[in-house]
């Protein structure tokens, strides 16, 4: 991280908040040697992080009207669906309020109608219920040390599959150990008709759940890939190397 300069620094009861840059990309981080979001500064709506992309490879297996994103950071999720489809009705939901003011500040937040800034815990958020069933949710909820651990359990499962509408999908960014938790596989597969998973090159366990039974076949299918790559201006394939089913 000592080839950025910091641009921005505030802390919170959770701790530090940073932003960093260089000439081409701007950085959101929570601690040394940590990178919470990356845009580039020209165009943002590329993602740089190896999850985001790989989450959104959903978007192969499902055309949402609506969604719900945990953990907002630099809001690269946010900028990358705008450049998909601009009617999208997205609601973003952070733990950190200044964390919601920096995205508006030095991350280009395509703010508008169409999209709800919640300032509350994504946990907390989907117990409540007050909100609309969606098609997609996000879950990409961490801390400087990693997975935020409350998205792993029995009932933030649960509470993501009552809220997503009878054939949503729920979208979980873990890490690669992750992959070997078959408490975590076993809760999924109870709730859910479908799962599947794709190891990034970063070392991100992305979990892609289905309410309704589903194929999965457009992960290999090099049309529908190479049409999505294009909407969304990067090959979508790549992060799908290693997508198989998680059974």
């Amino acid at each position: 991280m000592s080839d950025y300069q910091q641009l921005h620094h505030i802390s919170d009861e959770i701790g530090p908040i940073y932003v960093l840059e260089d000439n081409e990309c701007r950085i959101l981080s929570f601690g040394d040697n940590d990178e919470q979001s990356k845009i580039l500064k020209a165009q943002p709506h590329i993602p740089q992080h190896t999850y985001i992309q790989a989450m959104l490879a959903v978007l192969l297996f499902s055309q949402p009207k609506s969604a719900i994103i945990l953990g907002l950071g630099g809001g690269g999720l946010i900028h990358a669906l705008r450049r998909y489809d601009a009617a999208i009705k997205l609601t973003a939901v952070e733990l950190r309020s200044p964390v919601i003011d920096i995205a508006k500040r030095f991350f280009q937040l395509p703010i508008g109608k169409k999209l709800n800034l919640v300032h509350q815990d994504g946990t907390a958020f989907l117990a409540e219920g007050n909100h609309k069933r969606v098609d997609i949710i996000f879950a990409d909820m961490y801390i400087e040390q990693g997975v935020d651990e409350k998205q792993l359990t029995v009932e933030f499962i649960a509470h993501c599959h009552q809220s997503l509408k009878t054939d949503g999908f729920l979208v979980l960014n873990c890490w690669k150990e992750h992959s070997k938790s078959e408490l975590l596989k076993q809760t999924l597969s109870m709730h859910f008709a479908n799962v599947y998973a794709t190891l990034t090159g970063g070392g991100n366990w992305v979990v892609y759940a289905s309410k309704q039974p589903h194929s999965f076949g457009s992960a290999v299918n090099k049309q529908h890939v190479q049409q999505l790559s294009k909407q969304l201006d990067y090959p979508v394939g790549r992060a799908l190397t290693r997508f198989i089913q998680w059974e």
